[in-house]
């Protein structure tokens, strides 16, 4: 009896001693890296200069740009089956500010991220989801009504060809339900992305404003100067511009 104590006892420590190395590599902390997004608004590869710089569309009319913003939301990086993403993914580009032209985030460093993934615009969860804060915000101009939803994307400028008064552009896209659904999802190829334990990588994607005007829609300023409500324009621009966004630099820091 006295053995079969002893022998018990002793079987008892060893399955202790096994169990506790099993739950300390279960609780090992998983690696993590930064991933820093970049947007470089751009028109034909050159940076967009506010305002004072003239640019030329396909249909050869001159332009002028004095404000340019647009919503990135539900950024994430995915590799097969497995993705990352952002929390509270809501970020507002803005051409005048340039502290809004970049974002950061964790991921986990165990994977080659083959590529990145995002919204142009604002969901429709959100969009009806009573007042918000941060880049959401209606103080930031970008908000139409509780039915009409957010602004997804504005741009506003001149150009002679411009019949609207003082010859003005102005595109303010929007709509989230329906057969005029703004709402633009986007993926750009990364090659496999390898995350570094407690580096930054830096992800830089170009955004070429000249995109708005042609493919698949043909929109000159002669002809629809101004789209500022939901609606089917709406959705050419949106469209279009879907196909603004490319890969111009991954660097590790």
């Amino acid at each position: 009896m006295v053995k079969n104590k002893y022998s018990f006892f002793f079987i008892f420590c060893i399955s202790a001693i096994a169990f506790s190395g099993c739950k300390k590599t279960a609780d090992n902390t998983e690696a993590y890296g930064t991933v820093k997004v970049v947007f470089k608004n751009t028109v034909k590869n050159d940076v967009l200069v506010l305002n004072t710089q003239t640019y030329t569309n396909t249909f050869n009319e001159e332009y002028t740009i004095s404000k340019f913003k647009y919503y990135i939301s539900n950024v994430s990086l995915s590799h097969g089956n497995y993705t990352s993403a952002e929390n509270n993914s809501y970020h507002l580009i803005d051409a005048a500010d340039p502290a809004s032209q970049a974002f950061s985030f964790n991921v986990p460093a165990s994977h080659p991220y083959q590529s990145i993934h995002f919204l142009i615009g604002v969901d429709s969860l959100r969009n009806v989801s009573g007042a918000q804060t941060g880049a959401l915000d209606p103080v930031n101009d970008m908000f139409w009504t509780w039915n009409s939803g957010y602004i997804m994307a504005k741009l506003e400028g001149n150009s002679p060809a411009s019949p609207a008064l003082n010859h003005k552009i102005e595109y303010h896209i929007g709509g989230f339900s329906g057969i005029n659904n703004v709402l633009k999802p986007v993926v750009i190829d990364l090659g496999g992305l390898n995350i570094q334990n407690g580096k930054t990588t830096e992800i830089v994607i170009e955004a070429d404003v000249n995109a708005w005007w042609q493919d698949p829609n043909d929109l000159k300023f002669a002809n629809t100067p101004v789209s500022a409500m939901p609606g089917e324009l709406s959705k050419k621009y949106a469209d279009n511009y879907r196909k603004m966004f490319t890969l111009k630099s991954i660097t590790n820091f």
